[in-house]
This record gives C-alpha cells, sequence and structure tokens, in this order.
C-alpha cells in the first residue's frame, strides 16, 4: 500500500504541475490499448482461418500486451486509476475532490486518445476493405448484445483482474516477471470476454472507424449503455474490491501489511 500511496501523489503532483502533461499520458493509454486491440484481433482472424476455434486464445494472448506498453511507457489508465484513487481518499492521501478529478480526467483523456488512435489506424493497409464477419467486428457485435447485469458482473471481474495485475507487479522483483505476471493474469480476462470500459473505448471506436460507420446494433444508446454498466462494474471491482478493501485491510495493522 505504500507503494499505492506513492505512484498516488506521483500522478496528483503532475496533475497539479502540467495538466497538459497528465492529460497526454492518459491519451497515450488510449493508444497503447487501441495498439493492443488491433494486434490482437488481427492475430486472432488469421488464426481462425489456420486453426477454427483459436482467435481467442491468440487474441487474448496478444492483447495482455496492452498493459506492458502502458506499464513501462508510464501512462495513466482510468481503470487502475479507479483503485489509486479510492484507495488514496480512505487513506487521506488526497482528497476527494482532487482524486475524483484525476480520475474523470483520465478516463474522459483515455477515450479521446483511443478514439483519435483508431481513426487513424483505420487508415492503415491491414484495416482496408475488412470482410463483415472479421473477429473485430463479431466481438464488438457480441458486447452489445449482453445485458446490463452481464456488462456488470464481467465489468467487476475485469478490473479486480487489471488491478491484481498492479499489485501483482509491485512485488517482482525484476523486468522478466513483471511481464510474464502481466501477460498471464491479464490474459484471463482477455479470454474470458470480460468488459473493460477503457479498453472498449478503443475496440468500439475501431470498429466503427473499420467498418466505413456503426455495426449492426451499435447505436449511441448501446454503445453509451456498455460503457455506463461496464464502468460501474470497473468501479466496484478496482476501487471498491480491490483500492477501498485493501486500504481498509491493512489500516492500524503493523504485521499483516500488503
Amino acid at each position: 500500500m505504500t507503494t499505492v500511496d506513492k505512484s498516488a501523489l506521483k500522478k496528483s503532483h503532475l496533475f497539479e504541475t502540467s495538466q497538459v502533461k497528465y492529460f497526454i499520458r492518459c491519451m497515450l493509454a488510449g493508444m497503447f490499448l487501441t495498439l493492443g486491440t488491433s494486434i490482437a484481433v488481427m492475430v486472432a482472424e488469421k488464426a481462425e482461418h489456420m486453426l477454427p476455434g483459436s482467435g481467442k486464445f491468440f487474441y487474448s494472448f496478444m492483447f495482455a500486451w496492452s498493459l506492458v506498453m502502458i506499464n513501462y511507457m508510464n501512462t495513466e489508465l482510468g481503470t487502475s486509476n479507479m483503485m489509486y484513487m479510492t484507495a488514496a481518499i480512505y487513506r487521506k492521501v488526497l482528497a476527494p475532490k482532487r482524486a475524483l478529478a484525476i480520475l474523470f480526467a483520465c478516463i474522459l483523456f483515455n477515450l479521446i486518445g483511443g478514439t483519435i488512435a483508431s481513426f487513424v489506424m483505420s487508415f492503415t493497409n491491414i484495416f482496408q476493405d475488412l470482410p463483415a464477419e472479421h473477429f473485430l467486428f463479431h466481438a464488438v457485435e457480441g458486447k452489445l448484445l449482453k445485458t446490463p447485469i452481464q456488462m456488470v458482473a464481467e465489468g467487476i471481474f475485469a478490473n479486480v483482474i487489471v488491478n491484481t495485475t498492479v499489485f501483482v507487479s509491485a512485488h517482482m522483483k525484476d523486468d522478466a516477471g513483471k511481464l510474464f505476471s502481466t501477460i498471464f493474469i491479464i490474459f484471463i480476462f482477455a479470454f474470458l470476454g470480460f468488459e473493460h470500459v477503457i479498453a472498449n473505448f478503443s475496440s468500439f471506436s475501431l470498429a466503427f472507424f473499420a467498418f466505413g460507420g456503426a455495426l449492426p446494433g451499435m447505436t449511441v444508446g448501446s454503445v453509451l449503455t456498455n460503457w455506463f454498466f461496464a464502468m460501474i462494474g470497473n468501479y466496484i471491482g478496482g476501487g471498491l474490491i480491490i483500492g477501498l478493501l485493501y486500504a481498509w485491510m491493512n489500516k492500524d495493522s503493523e504485521v499483516y501489511v500488503d
């Protein structure tokens, strides 16, 4: 938890001294998620043709590299900040107003960065003339068909997994351990198809621009519904179950500490 406190203070300092630099780090996180999603869906599509049914496995493995890039390039991800900011408020490291401002800005600029990166990516050669049954479109259409309770439940587990990666990586003493743990823990939520609102910013935007417009079932209402319920689930999983719960378990404890 000491590492969480230091990270929260570092984020607050950057936000206070240069909001523009903080916003750019948030946008870069959206860009890296778009890059990770792009290679993941393309590898999955190729895998499905070579070995039918293997697409999701390869998608999950490749998507996990998004979090590697985000972590090692020191960018700001809204779903991990749900944990940092909630713990910081409970532990009185940051004032609620400051913590909420940081979290809101992070999520907003993750969206902006992911959308811009997806728009530019749609002009690259590999995203030209994708078939309607492409893995990317199939995956996004599946997300839009989920019920609110499914989105919330999956959002909870998605962000429990993402923030577990943060804790596990903090325990690793070398880069090899951090790399290994990040890839295989993130693989869990990607393979199970759980809902991660920031990743959905990128996947929905990428599908929209690559398809040349809205997919069947993709309306403003359906997209906002997914983002809303996924975000609620993500906050419960990352902010409350990991952030608040671990902050509480470490309160007034000098022996059993994290």
